[in-house]
């Protein structure tokens, strides 16, 4: 009689059910492969890029300096920051313009979102144009602007004229072009913060709405009791989306100005913010270190507020549960 030497575990799976070891492979490996273009990108584009310019801030690296770029001298770039009267200015200027501009846009956002979900004719037009501002070019539309805060016959005097305000000069001053600025993005990005809105609350369950609504809830007290909360999460995300986004202006502010040197954010520098700091120490003044050691700040200060922010979220959840 003959016997089957074949281990156990081929002997109870037949021959036809066996997977072949380049599948049992190509099942570990595959997944890998799949999500290794956007690592191998980031790593290209993202991380070798912060990495290098991390490098370069402990460089005196400038273009008017011969074999500079070899020179390495530590934190000296970051210590000569603490004492820039500049880059705290322009730091200003930018947790301002962050300030202005992001509150109301996220609360007009939520606002038109919350008509965009009731049904109205012709509403997926409606939903469509919403997203027009932000597929605008940002030249096109900061100098539009800069046309509409003119000072002597810009259409916004115009009509400040109209209630006997006197003509501003919105470039001239801080809070003005503070101002001015902060229109401009609320403006750019109401519309895209608005649709994602208006995705979150479409994945609200409607039974809600209903029971509510035969409880005698009014649809204020709806949106406050049930879209709000329910949204809480989407919100957390366009708050930390929003504000890295402010700190990382760049084009309203270096276009607004429309002198020689944009790059200096005004004649005295009332509306010059971190991006554009850094753009002036690069290309305007060729000190390649210290815009890299500016630019480093910038990271470690975005970091910080968004960490405020998550740290912020996370206790008001935690209040109220």
């Amino acid at each position: 009689m003959l016997t089957d030497t074949r281990p156990a575990r081929q002997r109870t799976i037949p021959r036809y059910q066996r997977v072949p070891r380049w599948h049992r492979m190509d099942m570990k490996v595959s997944p890998y492969l799949y999500i290794a273009p956007f690592f191998v990108l980031f790593g290209v584009f993202g991380l070798f890029p912060l990495l290098y310019t991390g490098y370069v801030s402990l460089l005196g690296w400038r273009t008017d300096t011969a074999g500079s770029e070899h020179t390495f001298v530590g934190l000296a770039n970051y210590g000569k920051l603490l004492h820039d009267q500049f880059f705290w200015n322009a730091l200003k200027n930018t947790l301002a313009i962050g300030v202005i501009s992001t509150g109301p846009q996220l609360l007009l956002a939520l606002g038109l979102a919350h008509l965009l979900n009731y049904k109205l004719r012709g509403r997926t037009l409606f939903r469509m144009s919403v997203l027009v501002p932000n597929v605008t070019s940002v030249a096109a539309v900061t100098v539009i602007f800069v046309q509409l805060f003119g000072r002597d016959y810009g259409l916004i005097n115009y009509v400040l004229g109209l209630f006997g305000v006197k003509h501003l000069d919105w470039q001239a001053g801080t809070w003005s072009s503070w101002i001015a600025i902060s229109v401009i993005v609320t403006w750019r990005w109401t519309g895209y913060n608005a649709l994602i809105y208006l995705a979150g609350m479409q994945a609200i369950p409607f039974e809600l709405y209903e029971s509510a609504a035969l409880d005698g809830a009014s649809r204020w007290r709806q949106f406050r009791s049930i879209t709000i909360p329910m949204l809480r999460p989407t919100i957390l995300f366009t708050v930390i989306v929003s504000t890295i986004g402010a700190l990382q202006l760049f084009g309203e502010p270096l276009l607004f100005n429309q002198s020689q040197t944009p790059e200096t954010g005004g004649s005295q520098h009332q509306f010059q913010v971190m991006a554009v700091y850094t753009y002036e120490m690069f290309l305007g003044n060729g000190k390649f270190g210290y815009g890299a050691a500016i630019s480093w700040a910038m990271f470690l200060v975005i970091v910080v507020i968004v960490a405020i922010n998550l740290t912020l979220a996370r206790r008001l959840r935690g209040v109220e549960e």
